[in-house]
C-alpha cells in the first residue's frame, strides 16, 4: 500500500506535527468563542486565578470542553480503526454499528422510565449499552455457516442504529422532561460540560487507548486474515475479545462525555492509513492524536456558523462526514 510517510522517521515528525496541532486544537478552543479571551489570559487563570468572569469561563467551561473533544475525538477514532481490522470492513465505525446509538438508548431510556441522574451513573448506562449493542452486532453478523462477513455486519450494524435511534426518539417525544435534558447531547454536543464529566469517563478511556497501543502488534496479524494468524499461533478469540472490550470502553467513554458524535470514526482511519499505511504501531497513536484534533477543529468552527449562536459539534462532523463515507461506499463497490 502505498503511504505518504514512507521511513520510520517521516511518521515519527508527522506524529510530532500532530501533537503541535492537538496543542493548538485545545488553546484554540479555549480561546474562540462568543467571548474571545487572549492567551495572556489564559495562563493568568491558572498561574494568578481572581475570580474574574474570563478566569470563570476558563476554567469551568473552556477548558473541560476541549478537553472533552479531544478525549472523544480520540476515543472514537482508535475505536474506528479496531472495527475496522476486527471486522475487516471498510465502513465500519461506532455510530454505524449501532455502538453509539445503543448507548444513548440506554441512557435515554434510564433517565426516562427510571429516574437516573448523575455523571457516573450516565457512564455507567454508556458502557452497558454499548456492550449489549456489540455483541449483538456480532451475534446478528456471525449468523450462518459463512461466519461473520463484512456485509453480513454491516447490516447488522446499520439495522441496530437505525432501531436504537428511532427508540431513543420514540422515549424523548413521550417523556417531556426528558426531552428537555438530553436531546441537544443527544445530536452530539460538548457544550455547556463541566469537568467532572471529563473525570468520570477519562479513567476508562486511558485504560482503553493504553490497552489499543499494546494490542496493535496483535491487530498488524489479525488484519493478515483469519487463516493466516490462526497459522502463526495466534489465539485470534482472544485478540477479537480484546478489541471489543476495548471499543465498548473508548465508544461508551465518548457517548457519556458528548453524545453520540457520528463520522470520526470513520475519517480518521482511512485518513491514518493513507498517511502511514496499515502498520497498527502508527495507526494507532495517529488516530488519537488526530482524532482529537478533528473534534477540537470542528467544535470551533462550530461556534462560528451561526454565530453567535452554536451549532452542535454532532452536525459538523455529519456534515463532513456524510461526503466522505459515500465516496469511500464507491470505492469500496468499485474494489
Amino acid at each position: 500500500m502505498k503511504t505518504l510517510l514512507e521511513t520510520s522517521s517521516q511518521k515519527a515528525v508527522g506524529l510530532f506535527v500532530g501533537l503541535l496541532l492537538f496543542a493548538v486544537g485545545i488553546v484554540s478552543s479555549i480561546v474562540f468563542g462568543v467571548a474571545d479571551i487572549s492567551w495572556r489570559t489564559i495562563w493568568d487563570s491558572y498561574v494568578r486565578f481572581d475570580g474574574s468572569q474570563e478566569h470563570l469561563i476558563i476554567q469551568t467551561a473552556r477548558m473541560p470542553r476541549a478537553l472533552i473533544a479531544a478525549a472523544a475525538g480520540a476515543s472514537l477514532a482508535v475505536a474506528g480503526s479496531l472495527m475496522q481490522g476486527i471486522t475487516r470492513n471498510q465502513l465500519a465505525s461506532p455510530s454505524l454499528f449501532g455502538i453509539n446509538a445503543g448507548a444513548a438508548f440506554f441512557i435515554v431510556t434510564g433517565s426516562a422510565f427510571f429516574g437516573v441522574s448523575g455523571l457516573s451513573a450516565f457512564a455507567t448506562l454508556a458502557f452497558v449499552g454499548a456492550a449489549f449493542t456489540a455483541t449483538l452486532v456480532y451475534t446478528l453478523g456471525s449468523i450462518g455457516n459463512d461466519g461473520l462477513t463484512p456485509l453480513k455486519v454491516t447490516l447488522a450494524g446499520a439495522a441496530l442504529t437505525a432501531f436504537f435511534s428511532s427508540l431513543s426518539l420514540g422515549v424523548l417525544l413521550t417523556s417531556g422532561q426528558t426531552f428537555d435534558q438530553v436531546l441537544y447531547w443527544f445530536v452530539g454536543s460538548v457544550a455547556g460540560r463541566d469537568l467532572n464529566i471529563f473525570t468520570a469517563a477519562a479513567p476508562y478511556i486511558g485504560i482503553a487507548l493504553v490497552g489499543a497501543f499494546l494490542l496493535a502488534r496483535h491487530m498488524n496479524v489479525l488484519t493478515l486474515g483469519e487463516d493466516v494468524a490462526v497459522g502463526l499461533g495466534q489465539k485470534t478469540i482472544y485478540i477479537k475479545l480484546a478489541a471489543g472490550v476495548i471499543i465498548v470502553l473508548l465508544a461508551g467513554g465518548s457517548v457519556s462525555m458528548a453524545g453520540p458524535i457520528a463520522f470520526v470514526g470513520i475519517i480518521v482511519p482511512h485518513l491514518m492509513r493513507y498517511l502511514v499505511g496499515l502498520d497498527y504501531r502508527w495507526v494507532i497513536p495517529y488516530c488519537a492524536v488526530y482524532g482529537a484534533i478533528l473534534l477540537l477543529a470542528a467544535d470551533v468552527g462550530s461556534r462560528y456558523i451561526s454565530f453567535p449562536k452554536e451549532v452542535p459539534v454532532g452536525i459538523m462532523t455529519a456534515v463532513i462526514g456524510v461526503p466522505f463515507f459515500v465516496f469511500i461506499a464507491r470505492r469500496g463497490g468499485r474494489s
